[in-house]
């Protein structure tokens, strides 16, 4: 079973850590051994900012940008970027797995349109519009007060320029006010990349059932996150769990609805997965629990292709 993951930290944690190994062997959740002991078709690697850690978010950006890209020539016989599906196909045709591009705050940005093309320019495909403070895009959905606050104009056209640039828009950590906006005003389908179900676990990170119903009528995704905190009470990240997030968002807003975004090495590392090389753990139980091949597939990778094609094509 090929594995599409939209969300892992890794490259942050690279950056603090510098292990020897580097992407290719580790002790984190992924490096490239684990990618292909997977089975990975493509995995979303993203550049995580912290408004609040750094003074200069657009220069640590670009700071982490060039540690993927260091890793991506250094491993170039294992993993190559990708921009689009075509590149998929390419890379799996040459035995590579396929490494996306993605910010984790739109914060970054600064309130100007030309850094997000600047971005785009560096292979940037996804970018995740807020973390856990306000920027000039919208509110994130960490406070209650923030929830009913929206988009602002700014966000809005960077919602629109986007979606003229060929970017997937995501709208994990941005307030239920925010993925309405974005739901109202997108052109194309948007994600949330690592969000689980909120009537199975009342964290305001995961999405109401309303919200999965109306991103599945955008045809988009939400990936599966493996937080324990996202998932349950249990201080492990149990796969029963996430079996159980899976099962509802189905009930809820169907089969095409459901994609991975395991959140690895941005989460407590209590987990029954320990790494993406265990992922095969998820793909059995879904089995065991009456889930389709097919329905597995379009789970693990087919619900992925399917935006990336219509976002970045």
């Amino acid at each position: 079973m090929q594995i599409i993951d939209l969300h892992c930290d890794t490259i942050s944690a690279l950056a603090k850590c510098r292990p020897a190994g580097g992407l290719r062997s580790n002790e984190l959740s992924v490096d490239i051994g684990k990618l292909e002991q997977a089975g990975s078709l493509a995995q979303f690697f993203a550049m995580f900012i912290d408004l609040q850690e750094t003074a200069q978010p657009l220069a640590e950006c670009l700071r982490l940008i060039a540690c993927f890209s260091q890793e991506m020539a250094a491993n170039r016989d294992k993993i190559k970027l990708a921009t689009c599906y075509a590149d998929i196909e390419s890379n799996d045709k040459l035995g590579k797995i396929s490494a996306f591009l993605t910010i984790e705050e739109g914060g970054v940005f600064g309130g100007k349109l030309s850094n997000l093309r600047l971005f785009y320019d560096l292979g940037v495909r996804l970018v995740t519009l807020t973390w856990n403070y306000p920027n000039e895009i919208g509110f994130p959905n960490c406070r209650p007060e923030y929830q009913n606050s929206g988009l602002t104009e700014f966000g809005r056209q960077v919602v629109n320029e986007m979606n003229q640039l060929k970017m997937i828009v995501d709208v994990s950590h941005l307030s239920d006010q925010g993925f309405y906006d974005v739901a109202e005003c997108a052109s194309r389908p948007f994600v949330a990349s690592h969000s689980n179900a909120r009537s199975i676990t009342g964290h305001p990170r995961n999405l109401t059932d309303p919200m999965i119903r109306r991103l599945a009528e955008k045809g988009g995704v939400v990936g599966v996150n493996f937080a324990n905190r996202f998932l349950g009470a249990s201080p492990v990240s149990r796969v029963e769990d996430i079996v159980h997030h899976i099962r509802h968002i189905y009930q809820v807003g169907g089969i095409d609805v459901l994609a991975l975004g395991s959140d690895f090495d941005g989460i407590d590392p209590r987990l029954e997965i320990e790494n993406i090389g265990q992922i095969g753990k998820l793909v059995q139980a879904l089995k065991c629990s009456g889930f389709k091949e097919g329905e597995i597939e379009k789970i693990c990778n087919k619900n992925s292709i399917r935006v990336i094609q219509a976002c970045l094509s």
